[in-house]
């Protein structure tokens, strides 16, 4: 089951473990990603990264998303950090 993580993305999320264990929660079924695996996550598809422990992941996303979705708060990048 699927966690409330906000709404499906209108583009596709790249997420690229660097240390650590990551779950991404679907509906269809979880993806376990450990160091030097990633996975891309279709646009459009509910999902939710989850980890019990630290994790440090890189996320890939276009221009101009926000780093926080609709979820906002203090957590949200006052600008965007893209590398274009």
């Amino acid at each position: 089951m699927v966690s409330s993580c906000g709404t499906p993305m209108k583009t596709d999320e790249l997420f690229l473990v660097l240390r650590g264990e990551l779950t991404i929660q679907m509906r269809d079924g979880n993806v376990i990603l450990r160091r030097g695996q990633l996975f891309v996550v279709p646009r459009g598809v509910e999902h939710c990264p989850v980890a019990d422990g630290e994790v440090h992941a890189m996320l890939i996303e276009p221009v101009g998303v926000v780093n926080t979705g609709t979820a906002g708060g203090r957590l949200t990048a006052e600008h965007d950090d893209s590398l274009a």
